[in-house]
């Protein structure tokens, strides 16, 4: 079942803060999609052959055509096999409304010749009954944009899914530079080094030889098993504050060895934490 969110709401709710974090959990998005081309859109991603299971949509009041075409058109919208539309409403308190475009100095789209109240109140009455469509309602008034996207990965989980943050495991040599986009670095280069044995220094962390070469000392499964406490506790945390990317470095002195060994390992330990998505990356591997 491919899911398929159409996002509307009052003109200053946050449609562009949820659209981004519906983004970030995975959703093919389109912004101000014209009303008439929605089913297109919607059977275009059935057909993808499961390249795309989530898309969503935003539709608003600068699409002239909303208030008159868009029910038949979210009615058409369920009859889809293998289709579930969701329709998502944003709203917001007139005061947070006003203080939002007095802040980004931006016009409402129904105030050219008026007041911002004045164009939040026609809104407001224009979009009443696509309001009482809406499979949920998301009240933005109080909410921070970190607010806003723990709301939809509630709105996720409500739906049987969830898109936890991606998780890399980087291994890397400390010769050749600390990762500028680490969010945790460990220093693997206590152990005892493989490039000083003549037989393993063509070899790499990937290869049993040098992963039976770091187990032979205490200090290695030591080192392991207390990152992988830490790491067991932090990233369901990570995913819960809603973070997309979490990047967990290990370095040793050329990133060939000890840290390839030990980021092959914490993937593999780490496959057991619910909510997030696991990947390994060797940096500094086929380097000289």
């Amino acid at each position: 079942m491919s899911r398929f969110i159409v996002l509307t709401g009052l003109s200053g709710s946050g449609k562009t803060q949820a659209i981004r974090a519906l983004e970030d959990l995975g959703y093919f998005c389109v912004d101000n999609l014209p009303v008439a081309l929605i089913p297109t859109f919607a059977e275009l991603t059935l057909r993808t052959g499961g390249e795309i299971t989530r898309a969503a949509v935003v539709v608003d009041i600068r699409e002239r055509s909303l208030l008159k075409a868009f029910p038949d058109t979210y009615q058409s919208l369920r009859t889809m096999p293998g289709l579930d539309p969701r329709l998502i409403f944003l709203d917001a308190s007139d005061a947070a409304l006003v203080r939002r475009f007095s802040e980004t100095r931006r016009p409402h789209p129904l105030a050219e010749h008026q007041s911002v109240s004045e164009g939040i109140r026609v809104e407001r009455e224009q979009l009443t009954p696509i309001r009482e469509m809406a499979d949920q309602i998301i009240d933005t008034t109080d909410m921070t944009v970190h607010e806003l996207r723990h709301a939809f990965m509630a709105a996720s989980r409500d739906r049987g899914t969830s898109a936890g943050p991606v998780v890399t495991f980087l291994s890397f040599g400390f010769k050749h530079g600390v990762p500028l986009d680490a969010d945790l670095v460990f220093d693997a280069r206590f152990l005892p080094n493989p490039h000083f044995v003549p037989e393993l220094r063509p070899h790499t962390g990937r290869d049993a030889e040098v992963r039976a070469f770091l187990e032979q000392y205490d200090d290695y499964a030591t080192f392991l098993e207390r990152v992988g406490d830490l790491l067991a506790f932090l990233l369901p945390r990570y995913a819960e504050e809603g973070k997309s990317y979490v990047t967990v470095a290990i370095g040793c002195t050329g990133g060939k060895h000890r840290s390839v060994a030990i980021a092959e390992e914490l993937k593999r330990r780490m496959a057991s934490v619910p909510g997030i998505r696991l990947r390994v990356r060797h940096r500094d591997i086929a380097q000289e």
